[in-house]
């Protein structure tokens, strides 16, 4: 059963920014998330119940699953450099 996938504002805007070549990837594996949000790339990040990261090459999304509405809430966008986080 497809999951509701929903792409928060802040990470829509960023989304826009991302050069087209990136932006297909990351489509490609949004798309797959409205499938399975748990495959691919995946952690879950510490000390936060519902939130995870998915990998892709120098690209991370953040995003909030909740299993119980079956529903993936994209929260961010981001690109991953050596001074990042």
């Amino acid at each position: 059963m497809p999951w509701d996938l929903h792409v928060a504002r802040p990470a829509e805007k960023a989304l826009e920014r991302i050069p087209i070549r990136d932006r297909q990837r990351i489509l490609h594996a949004l798309q797959a998330m409205h499938e399975d949000p748990f495959n691919g790339d995946i952690a879950r990040l510490e000390n936060q119940p519902t939130a995870w990261r998915r990998r892709v090459g120098d690209w991370r999304i953040f995003f909030d699953v909740y299993p119980d509405r079956l529903l993936i809430v994209v929260t961010a966008i981001r690109r991953r450099t050596s001074t990042t986080y």
